[in-house]
């Protein structure tokens, strides 16, 4: 179900990995955030915003991971945004006939197995390179593109509103994931908390990509968080994390698991 966190901003929240869906409301219409994940979610969203009268315009994927490439035919045929690298990076994956198939077992081990529908999966067209704006008919979007956690992510500002979606980042249940195909991916991730940093004192509300949705001074307090736990992996070790150990969330143990991997990684 939607639920409004902001003037013209709602969000539908999925019961996989607390996976946040966005509705920015504009003039003719409203942009489609990371839309997910279950078949069922996405004919709830479709029908949540039916009879909010609302029809949607565009949509955005904030990066290339299958979780923020779905979509539902009855959102209806419209541009589909993500940044230049985003979009080639999609296209890259799905060049491979045997993708989709790929990402349906690996959801065999989750608890939505066979539930996703992977039909119009990554069907994203990259914004031009560089591009600082989200071209729609609403409110300004400013686009902040990164190289943490995944190729062309990208962060959303909505100034006039006070939002920053911020995808894959700044959640308070999951840790950083950095993305370990660049050359220095700790560098990486602390450079976009930089940006994301200099977008927070516009932002009276952050929304994750996964996690909950944040209110004044959250968005600053998960980048402090963020960043010791990145210091920390650079380090060899982690500070006290609400997201790791015995205060993480009932049922999320596998973080535990996602942190001693990337300490692995980033000590050979």
């Amino acid at each position: 179900m939607l639920r409004q966190v902001a003037e013209g901003v709602l969000v539908h929240e999925s019961v996989f990995v607390q996976t946040n869906a966005v509705v920015v409301e504009g003039r003719a219409g409203v942009l489609l955030v990371d839309p997910g994940v279950t078949a069922a979610e996405l004919d709830c969203l479709v029908s949540d915003l039916s009879e909010l009268g609302h029809t949607v315009v565009a949509g955005f994927s904030t990066h290339p991971h299958w979780d923020h490439l779905l979509w539902h035919a009855g959102f209806g045929d419209v541009p589909r945004h993500g940044t230049a690298a985003c979009a080639a990076a999609a296209r890259e994956e799905l060049s491979d006939p045997d993708a989709k198939a790929r990402i349906a077992d690996h959801l065999l081990e989750t608890e939505i197995a066979g539930q996703v529908p992977l039909d119009l999966l990554g069907l994203v067209t990259g914004l031009p390179a560089g591009a600082a704006r989200v071209p729609w008919d609403g409110p300004e979007i400013r686009v902040i593109e990164h190289r943490a956690h995944a190729p062309g992510h990208a962060a959303l500002l909505i100034g006039e509103r006070g939002v920053l979606i911020a995808g894959d980042m700044l959640s308070d249940v999951l840790v950083p994931m950095l993305e370990h195909d660049t050359a220095d991916p700790v560098d990486d991730y602390l450079a976009a908390l930089r940006l994301l940093e200099s977008a927070a004192g516009d932002a009276d509300v952050v929304i994750p990509g996964h996690g909950s949705v944040g209110g004044p001074g959250q968005a600053r307090a998960r980048i402090d968080l963020d960043r010791a736990y990145v210091h920390g992996l650079r380090n060899g070790h982690v500070p006290d994390d609400p997201r790791i150990g015995p205060s993480a969330k009932p049922g999320w143990e596998w973080v535990s698991d996602v942190h001693e991997g990337q300490l692995r990684y980033l000590s050979r």
